[in-house]
């Protein structure tokens, strides 16, 4: 009886002492193994561009070692967090009038988990953007997706890349044929001529009819634009190692004569204008500063033809604070008039060629579906006007500083360089007013810019063909529609720059003789002092070359036309 009590009693002690011991025990195991690792905190973000954060790194271990095991538990949790992001711009011009541009935007987000199992996603995008001058343009897409899991033995990656190209040429549409005994030709789609080259002279027909005829002999240049008029340009002078170049112009029988000054950069002649004569600096303060007050003019355009015409897309100022605004106004005017006139010359000579089958096709076609869509006029904005008011003064400042070393021996002129940029790759020069037709390429389509027409000028480095990347700015119904980037000869733009302060001059005249009249203000000394290289006599033989050109491309045209419609080789 007392042993089984004795018995019972020890069971019940052993039994409270192992209710005791065991829940203690396994709370403290729970405690230890079931507790969270603490989770990483969100990666900072400072200015560097590679960030990596991993703030908390945990390895708690317990070990607990009774009488009768020996055991251990260790859990290791880990959290790394890196973020990384690159981004790489590269614009890249090259002489070739290659121009490539670059956008590679890469960003890479990596997590690392190691608490029994492994999990690594990986995203790289990376965006390529290259546009070369040729204008491709390449656009292409990279995502690249991995996933690893140890735990259960998977990988998983998936890369989806898309690509795509666009080209816009600037070929014009047709074909180019060699041509017999040399020389090439190139043919619009419709079979209309649109220039040779055969025998040191170049033909171009423009899109509006007109004619440009250039030849190089006997050390002189001869230009022919339509059939009433051109010059001749020929050596002139040497001054302070730089040359000079006399050009005689003929109009409608009449002659004038100006001075160029030679430019050599590239491996390529440029020729630039240069003054005839000079104010004196206080006439040029006078049309460069504010005037006293805003003056109305009344320039007497109202019943004129052309006024109307352009009407949509240029009208002059109401008032002018200054020279430099009426001067913008005089040039456009002066332009719009010669695209008028221009217009006029191109229809009669379609109308006189309409005698003859084969130059009314050729004349129709000119007119006909090659270009763009036709363009609705862009207006002469407030703020393109503005720009070249801003051309306007930066001239009439260049004009004061040259004027005040007109006194010296060698007045405006410095040192010459052997390899100097010509005046229309100046870079701070960029906006151009169209002087002349100038045929083009758009998006693949063959359009026109003429007088009055604005450009931008985008590159300053001339391609293998020496020319220029340019944005249409303005234009007029019909034209190459505002917007579009074209490729125009450095050749076409330095005539442009010519033109533009050759106008310059006459407005600066036209001031000079109305100053003091209709509300402008009174100008001090009018007076001019001629340039250290004045302008020769006119060249009297400049007629009969011009008229001698003419013949003989008149000539070439008709054998080149037989030749190309009967097949000539590609």
């Amino acid at each position: 009886m007392n042993f089984k009590m004795d018995g019972s009693a020890l069971r019940k002690s052993v039994g409270v002492a192992l209710m005791m011991v065991v829940p203690a025990f396994a709370g403290s195991q729970h405690r230890g193994s079931s507790a969270p690792a603490p989770h990483a905190a969100p990666a900072q973000h400072a200015s560097a561009p590679s960030h990596a954060s991993a703030p908390h790194a945990s390895a708690p271990s317990h070990a607990s070692t009774p009488s009768h095991a020996n055991t251990s538990h260790a859990n290791t949790a880990s959290h790394t967090t890196t973020t990384s992001h690159t981004a790489t711009t590269s614009h890249t011009a090259t002489p070739n009038r290659s121009a490539t541009t670059t956008h590679t935007n890469t960003n890479t987000a990596s997590h690392t988990t190691t608490a029994g199992h492994t999990t690594t996603p990986s995203h790289t995008a990376t965006t390529n953007h290259a546009a070369t001058t040729s204008h491709t343009t390449t656009t292409s897409h990279s995502t690249t997706t991995t996933h690893t899991n140890t735990a259960h033995g998977t990988t998983t990656t998936r890369t989806t890349t898309a690509s795509r190209t666009t080209t816009a040429s600037h070929t014009p549409p047709g074909r180019n044929v060699s041509l017999k005994g040399g020389g090439s030709a190139s043919v619009r789609p419709n079979g209309q001529i649109r220039s040779i080259n055969r025998n040191g002279m170049q033909i171009n027909h423009g899109m509006h009819g007109g004619r440009t005829i250039v030849t190089n002999h006997n050390g002189a240049r001869v230009v022919s634009n339509g059939r009433h008029g051109g010059y001749v340009q020929r050596a002139y002078v040497t001054r302070g190692g730089r040359s000079y170049y006399s050009r005689t112009y003929y109009y409608h029988g009449g002659y004038r004569v100006g001075v160029y000054r030679g430019y050599y950069w590239g491996g390529h002649p440029y020729y630039g204008y240069y003054h005839p004569y000079w104010y004196h600096p206080a006439f040029y303060g006078w049309a460069y500063n504010p005037w006293p007050a805003p003056v109305a003019w009344g320039w007497g355009w109202g019943g004129a033809p052309w006024y109307g015409y352009y009407g949509a897309y240029w009208n002059p100022y109401p008032v002018y604070p200054s020279a430099a605004f009426w001067l913008t106004d005089y040039l456009i005017a002066a332009n719009l008039q010669a695209a008028y006139a221009a217009q006029a010359e191109a229809n009669a000579a379609a109308a006189e060629g309409a005698l003859n089958a084969d130059e009314s096709s050729d004349q129709v076609a000119s007119n006909g579906g090659q270009s763009s869509a036709p363009s609705q006029p862009t207006a002469l904005s407030p703020e393109v006007k503005a720009a070249i008011a801003d051309e306007v003064k930066a001239q009439i400042a260049a004009a004061q500083t040259d004027s005040g070393k007109a006194g010296s021996s060698s007045g405006g002129a410095q040192a010459a360089s052997t390899n100097e940029v010509p005046p229309a790759l100046d870079p701070a020069r960029r906006i151009f007013v169209v002087a002349d037709e100038v045929d083009v390429t758009a998006d693949g389509q063959e359009c026109a810019l003429t007088q009055g027409d604005v450009i931008t000028r985008l590159t300053d480095t001339p391609d293998g063909d020496q020319k220029v990347n340019v944005s249409v700015t303005s234009s007029k119904k019909g034209d190459c529609a505002a917007g579009k980037t074209v490729l125009v000869a450095v050749d076409d733009l330095q005539e442009m720059h010519n033109h533009f302060q050759e106008q310059l001059d006459a407005g600066m005249k036209e001031l000079a003789a109305k100053q003091g009249t209709g509300g402008l203000p009174k100008a001090p000394d009018t007076s001019t002092v001629a340039s250290d290289v004045p302008a020769p006599a006119p060249d009297k033989s400049a007629a009969k070359t011009l008229e001698d050109q003419d013949k003989s491309a008149d000539q070439t045209e008709s054998e080149v036309k037989q030749e190309t419609a009967s097949g000539g080789s590609q």
